[in-house]
């Protein structure tokens, strides 16, 4: 089969990023990025293409000999609900939202190394090409998964891969065991008597109590949870109904609590809904805790860490490959697949001096398209190698 020529391929997936980049789309509204990448499966020649698996996903499947071995590659598409502040050419033209995450490069890359293995091949066995749905808010994996994905589109373990803002394009990074946090949310409502600012005595106002237990839910992490265990909670709306000459008689406190193991997670509620009854009984005001988990933790297979080192070497400089010193507390619903099979995630430079994930003046780095396109080519010969 013929050979694809890298600077051939590395311009076709630009474009398609910036086309991708010019038409961003919200989690579960994904359909002109959807139908897109489905269009491109169909032109590379795959054996088959299914579209709408867990609402708006994209499943493509290239066999090769006659191997019975299956693994799956996947990438991200949606965006997020942030107004860009860009002067590219192909910025964002869908009001309010952008790819500030780089999903559209994790996208180009994955139709780049499905375009390889078609021309190519090279392996010997099945590829299940993933396109994922509402990454970002930890409903799209679940949603594939929950449409039958293991049972119409079987494989045997999974890769995925995101760029990393500060790490500097052409590096590669993963670790074995935790990788990536737990996500939990919660909100806390108390409830009390508003009134008149000049007559604080006359109720029972819930604005002082509010600042006291956020406060005093900074303690679960310092006071209350083991030090060799990693935890972070964090308030990030406080919210009344008062205004500049009323006290408020009801208040809201919402944030995020990111952890590593099920226990630490349980934990965390178990003491916020103890700090938010006392210092609800202590202000006179009464508390409801809502708790929810929206992310697991993602544990990478060590075995398959070490298939991913393997196969970095044939891609990256071997100073450019190291050991992720410690795991990050951001949250990756790729973890989600991980309860049916073992699977690898992985980071790639996206420049020192990126803006960070989720600003709005991020943008990914084309420089990395070919880089990551090659690892997912190079992960998916080893895993389906001849005669393994």
């Amino acid at each position: 089969m013929a050979e694809l020529d890298p600077e051939t391929l590395k311009r076709e997936m630009t474009a398609w990023r910036h086309d991708l980049h010019a038409h961003p789309e919200f989690g579960f509204e994904e359909k002109r990025t959807a139908a897109f990448v489905a269009a491109k499966l169909r032109e590379f020649g795959l054996d088959d293409v299914s579209e709408g698996v867990g609402g708006t996903g994209v499943v493509g499947t290239l066999k090769r000999g006659s191997g019975n071995r299956a693994i799956a590659l996947r990438a991200d598409m949606d965006a997020l609900r942030i107004t860009e502040q860009s002067t590219a050419p192909y910025r964002s033209g869908n009001a309010g939202v952008m790819h500030a995450c780089g999903h559209d490069g994790h996208t180009a890359m994955l139709l780049g190394a499905a375009k390889r293995l078609a021309c190519e091949g090279g392996f010997d066995g099945t590829v299940r090409f993933i396109f994922q749905p509402a990454e970002e808010w930890g409903r799209g994996a679940l949603a594939m998964l929950d449409d039958g994905l293991m049972q119409r589109f079987p494989f045997d373990e999974i890769f995925g891969l995101h760029n990393m803002p500060g790490l500097a394009v052409g590096h590669f990074e993963t670790r074995a065991g935790p990788v990536m946090s737990a996500e939990d949310n919660f909100e806390i409502v108390l409830r009390g008597i508003g009134g008149h600012a000049a007559r604080p005595h006359s109720g029972n106002e819930t604005l002082v109590a509010a600042c006291a237990l956020v406060t005093n839910l900074q303690t679960i992490v310092s006071r209350r949870l083991s030090p060799a265990d990693i935890a972070v909670v964090s308030v990030t709306e406080l919210i009344t109904d008062g205004t500049r000459n009323a006290l408020p008689g009801l208040a809201r406190i919402l944030g995020d609590a990111r952890s590593f193991r099920p226990e630490v997670s349980a934990e965390i509620e178990r003491q916020m809904r103890i700090i938010a009854e006392g210092t609800a009984t202590a202000y006179n005001v009464s508390a409801e805790v809502s708790y929810t988990r929206e992310f697991v933790p993602l544990r990478n297979d060590a075995e398959l860490v070490d298939a991913a080192f393997v196969a970095a070497k044939n891609v990256f400089e071997p100073d450019n490959i190291a050991v992720a010193r410690e795991p990050m507390t951001g949250s990756e619903d790729f973890a989600r697949f991980l309860d049916d099979v073992p699977g690898c995630f992985v980071f790639l430079g996206n420049g020192e001096a990126s803006a960070p994930l989720h600003n709005s003046s991020y943008d990914f780095n084309d420089d990395g398209l070919l880089f990551g396109a090659s690892f997912h080519v190079a992960i998916a010969r080893q895993r389906l190698a001849t005669g393994r």
